[in-house]
């Protein structure tokens, strides 16, 4: 293969490439809604686009990305050949009630305790955000990201005096 051919594959690759990486970017959506856990807290109104800025890949934030198999250390021991996926939803593996009869009896009846200790959505979202907030000096406060809700003041009890804080009470 002479020089100019292996320029020439060379530059298609990287076109290839670039042409791959803005169509993905051009999927991305600037805003999403975390609310599937909206109960006690309303849901996150979530800047993808920021925080897409800030990041280094998706992967920073996305055990994958649309398009590939997972990149994840804790995942990619059994699922480094898996499909490519369609989309990186936190709750396409991560359940939003781990703790739900229907979900523990379905865990019961893995012979191979496989997903045994996979987080559930809500310490998904948490420990994937907190960390960095704390290294980036981002929000860290719950209703810093999501206020609460009245049956969240009423599970936290925020009507109750509390001499121990600034007199409002709760959690």
């Amino acid at each position: 293969m002479s020089a100019k051919q292996v320029l020439t594959t060379l530059m298609m690759a990287l076109v290839l490439v670039a042409t791959g990486s803005l169509t993905q970017a051009a999927d991305m959506p600037e805003q999403a809604s975390l609310d599937t856990l909206a109960k006690l807290f309303d849901g996150v109104e979530f800047d993808h686009a920021m925080h897409t800025d800030l990041g280094e890949d998706c992967s920073a934030c996305h055990h994958h990305t649309t398009g590939t198999g997972t990149t994840d250390e804790r995942c990619i021991s059994c699922h480094a050949d898996s499909d490519e996926v369609a989309s990186v939803a936190c709750n396409a593996c991560h359940v939003a009630d781990p703790f739900s009869a229907e979900y523990i009896n379905r865990k019961s009846l893995n012979l191979y305790q496989y997903h045994v200790d996979m987080p559930g959505l809500k310490a998904a979202y948490h420990w994937n955000c907190v960390g960095c907030h704390e290294a980036m000096d981002g929000p860290t406060g719950c209703q810093d990201c999501h206020a609460r809700t009245a049956e969240g003041d009423d599970f936290y009890r925020a009507d109750a005096s509390d001499t121990s804080t600034s007199g409002k009470g709760g959690h």
